[in-house]
């Protein structure tokens, strides 16, 4: 596990914004996966620009992101290397216009 810990830091630390989600930004799996994407898009943020990590491709990822976390539900938004939150923390976050300016630096690329 220390091995799916190490993996997992490094894709959190690698780019601006990584998205831990069910599918991809193209093709999302879930509603709350939609959803996270959906937000990230009322942003500003290209989804291109963000690093997307698909955890049904990778189980000992997708367990192994609860833990780094400790939060218990996918998706997960990280933001140059800070947890964020769910889809219902981003919304909330989006709505008082606090998610803006937290990726809005990270956007352009």
């Amino acid at each position: 596990m220390p091995d799916t810990q190490a993996r997992i830091d490094q894709l959190v630390k690698g780019s601006d914004i990584v998205l831990f989600m069910k599918g991809n930004a193209s093709f999302p799996m879930c509603g709350f996966s939609g959803r996270a994407v959906q937000i990230l898009k009322a942003c500003g943020v290209d989804p291109k620009t963000v690093t997307t990590v698909n955890v049904l491709e990778d189980e000992a990822i997708r367990q192994g992101i609860k833990e780094y976390s400790h939060w218990p539900t996918i998706p997960q938004l990280y933001v140059k290397g800070e947890f964020v939150g769910g889809s219902d923390i981003m919304m909330e976050m989006y709505e008082s216009g606090e998610l803006q300016g937290l990726v809005g630096g990270s956007s352009a690329a």
